[in-house]
Order: C-alpha cells, then sequence, then structure tokens
C-alpha cells in the first residue's frame, strides 16, 4: 500500500500566492481531469510526487484557487486540461471530487477522468514501475477479528460484514454495488479500460539495474522480476494501511469474491473508491459521467516483504528509486490517453471509445 503518510503536512507547499486565474462568463468546457492524490513539496522544480510531472510536462501553468480541496487546481493555458491533488485516503479523495464536480466555474459534464497514482503491487500481477488500468474498483468495508481470536481454520479475521467466515459471501444479505448502503464494488468502463490499454500496452516504461536489484527479493514471483510493463489489473482501496501476506491473500480473495471472480487484485491504495463513489453521485447529478472515469495506478513498492524478511520490518521502507519509476509511469502512460483524447475531441466529444473484448 501507497506509503506517503510522511508527506501528508508537504501538500500545501507547492500552494504558492499565484495571481487569481480570470474566468468567462461560462464555465471552462474541461476534456480531461487528471487526479493525483498528493505531492511531496513544490509543483515543480524539485522532488516529484504525483502532480509535479504532468505540471511540468503538460503546461499545467495556471493556478486556480480551489477552498473545496487541499491544492490549488492547475489547468493548461487553454483550459481543457486540469489536474487536482485530492490529498490522500479516502476521507480527503471524495470530498475533493464531489467539490471539483459542484465547482460552477468549470463544465465537466463531457470530461474524462484520470486517476494517475502511484500504488502498492502484488507481486504475484505485477513489478515495481509496471502500471495497470483498472476495471473493477473495490472498496473494503468488513468485519475484522484479531488473528488471535480467530478460529484455527481461518486464514485470516477479515470477512464480509454478515458472511460465515472469510472467502465466502454465504451469509450476507447485502447488496454491494455503488449504490448500496455499504457499496464495496465499483464496475468501471470495462470497454474504455481496455480501449486505454491497448493504446499503452507499448509504452516504454523506466527500467534501470536499481529497479532489477530491488525486486530480486521477490523472485519467488516471476511478474515481479519481469522488466515493467502496462497491464490490466483491479484498484483495492482502503483507509487502512496493510501489508504482508496474510492481508495480500485477503486482498486477492477480496476481490475475486465481489467481482464474480472476474477482477484481479493489481494494486493497492487509500482513494480509488472515494473517488470512484464520488463520480457514481456526480453521474446522478448530471455533473459528470461515471462512464468516462478511468483509474491507472503505477508500482512504487510491493504489497508484501521479500524473502526472509518480516512484515513488520518492511513495511515503512522506501521506494525502489524513490518513486520515480512510478511516477514516470503514471505520466508515460497516461498522457498518452490524455492526448488522444483532447487532441481529437471532436472525435471523444460524444463518444466514449472503446467496447468490452
Amino acid at each position: 500500500m501507497v506509503k506517503m503518510f510522511r508527506w501528508a503536512g508537504l501538500v500545501c507547499a507547492g500552494m504558492m500566492a499565484l495571481p487569481a486565474v480570470a474566468f468567462a462568463q461560462k464555465p471552462w468546457p474541461v476534456r480531461v481531469v487528471v487526479v493525483t492524490t498528493f505531492e511531496k513539496g513544490a509543483d515543480t522544480g524539485d522532488q516529484p510526487g504525483e502532480l509535479q510531472l504532468w505540471a511540468e510536462r503538460e503546461h499545467l501553468t495556471e493556478h486556480v484557487a480551489f477552498p473545496g480541496g487541499v491544492h490549488d487546481i492547475l489547468t493548461n493555458p487553454e483550459h481543457t486540461e486540469i489536474a487536482i491533488v485530492t490529498g490522500m485516503t479516502l476521507v480527503n479523495a471524495g470530498p475533493s471530487i464531489m467539490a471539483l464536480g459542484m465547482d460552477p466555474r468549470f463544465d465537466l459534464t463531457k470530461a474524462y477522468w484520470l486517476v494517475a497514482g502511484i500504488a502498492g503491487a502484488d507481486p504475484q500481477v505485477m513489478s515495481v514501475g509496471s502500471a495497470a488500468w483498472a476495471r473493477y474498483v473495490v472498496n473494503d468495508v468488513a468485519q475484522s477479528i484479531d488473528m488471535r481470536e480467530v478460529p484455527k481454520d481461518w486464514p485470516y479475521g477479515v470477512y464480509a460484514a454478515g458472511a460465515v467466515r472469510p472467502g465466502t459471501l454465504e451469509g450476507s444479505d447485502q447488496e454491494h454495488g455503488p449504490n448500496a448502503g455499504y457499496p464495496i464494488v465499483f464496475p468501471l468502463n470495462a470497454g474504455l479500460s481496455h480501449w486505454a490499454w491497448e493504446r499503452t500496452r507499448t509504452v516504454k516504461l523506466m527500467d534501470t539495474p536499481e529497479m532489477r536489484a530491488y525486486s530480486k527479493g521477490w523472485a519467488e514471483y516471476p511478474a515481479a522480476v519481469k522488466a515493467p510493463s502496462v497491464i490490466q489489473g483491479d484498484s483495492f482501496a482502503s483507509d487502512l494501511y496493510w501489508h504482508g501476506h496474510y492481508l495480500n491473500q485477503y486482498a486477492r480473495d477480496w476481490v475475486k469474491m465481489f467481482t464474480n471472480a472476474q477482477g484481479v487484485f493489481a494494486m493497492s491504495n487509500m482513494e480509488d473508491s472515494a473517488i470512484a463513489s464520488a463520480m457514481v453521485r456526480l453521474d446522478r447529478m448530471k455533473k459528470a459521467d461515471f462512464q468516462r472515469l478511468m483509474v491507472l495506478r503505477t508500482a512504487s513498492n510491493y504489497t508484501l516483504p521479500p524473502k526472509g524478511r518480516k512484515a513488520y520490518e518492511t513495511v515503512s521502507e522506501g521506494y525502489s528509486g524513490d518513486g520515480l519509476p512510478a511516477y514516470e509511469a503514471a505520466w508515460r502512460v497516461g498522457s498518452v490517453v490524455v492526448h488522444e483524447l483532447a487532441g481529437h475531441w471532436s472525435v471523444y466529444e460524444d463518444h466514449v471509445p472503446g467496447h468490452v473484448p
């Protein structure tokens, strides 16, 4: 899971006192919203977080004050592409997306939304520096019992509300979709996800000797020692900062269970389900189109320890390359889709691309 708590106090460092952008009478018709969750320091010119490469390379030079969020909104001079920093964790991400969606200065009814964030990766599925397009975003509303108090045949102590044990929905009579009382699974537009993957699967990603050396500790997983690549894999979001073999197996089982065995756990994070939930509500309010939401997460670290190490020893260790391979992958992959959508607006303004293969 993404280990960015240590940067929480620095999120506002990039909020420089800049002149306010003047708005016309009509809202800006935005084409693409890039959604990031944190920035380490300044928005440009220093050690990057999730926002910086987008700010620098997409020429997002204008700052728009955003009282409903945690950071100024950045925009290009044409006001067709904007970028938001939601703040980390579910409790920040959801309100930030709702605040943007309700902001009368922007027309987001036809905008495509791209979550471009880093994540903890399951080494069974992908290697550090890889990127994954999600088809499902899954939440972690659950019941939990300490492992020391569970029956001996339970693999872990987390299970669905009302269920008789982990790994099954038996006994649980609740709905679990986006509009449920306890929403857990958010199916994204599978056609759009597949289209984005098709357009980006050959993008060249960072692949350094340092990254390969970092991944040797997970050599028992063939995917972890392969060169970084672009895959389709699904997002599991939780405000619980978890790490280790047992909880990683829980995440695999949980995603599989709530997607009817269609989803594959690839990426752990602390924002995506809140972002998806906010988008569902904005869609109901005719403020945004949930079918235009894309979730791209890139691997900064692994969700379980390397061979021979304990989870408590590695949960707070730094990332390979201080996260740069993951930040690079997010921009290299995500920008291909952003440029295609925004640059061919006459094609995509009224037609969402993609089909389910």
